[in-house]
């Protein structure tokens, strides 16, 4: 039987894990197996820009807070595990572990499995996200989209301005 402060402590752990799943838009669970500290200290970085939270998690712990959380991982945690959660752009962790395994191709940084905004995903689900640009970059298309008429409309008024007035477009004038 575990010691007191032990078996207290770690009651602690998976209430704080608990509250990660419950709280976060996203958790990923990722094998780190095969990275180096090199390799391991850049992921952290791109986690830390990205307003995701990442550490090594105890299996055992995790699955009990998975599971008062309502999901179930049992199948997922197993071996090196570790934790991207996050509770801003939901799919920047699988993205950012896609892109970091693509960028380098001599470790085996793999997704497990995970939760992206209450519904359980495969890691064949959370690789088809990683592929995925960053909601800001789907935002910035969405807009240029709906700029690309105006824009158009407006070179094409500003064209006929200056074939009225019989002179050379701005920018050739002025070169």
């Amino acid at each position: 039987m575990p010691n007191a402060k032990v078996l207290e402590s770690k009651k602690a752990v998976v209430e704080a894990l608990t509250g990660k799943i419950q709280e976060a838009t996203s958790v990923v669970f990722v094998d780190y197996k095969g990275i180096n500290v090199a390799q391991d200290t850049e992921l952290r970085k791109q986690f830390r820009e990205a307003g995701v939270e990442y550490s090594v998690v105890k299996n055992t712990l995790t699955n009990f807070a998975a599971k008062n959380a309502g999901y179930d991982f049992s199948e997922v945690l197993n071996g090196t595990t570790a934790m991207a959660s996050t509770t801003g752009d939901p799919i920047a962790p699988a993205r950012i572990v896609c892109e970091f395994a693509k960028k380098n191709k001599g470790c085996t940084l793999s997704i497990k499995g995970g939760i992206v905004e209450g519904s359980v995903l495969s890691a064949d689900q959370l690789n088809g996200f990683g592929e995925l640009p960053s909601k800001n970059a789907l935002v910035a298309s969405v807009l240029g989209t709906f700029l690309a008429p105006i824009s158009s409309l407006a070179f094409v008024l500003d064209q006929v301005r200056i074939q009225k007035e019989g002179g050379a477009p701005a920018a050739e004038a002025e070169a």
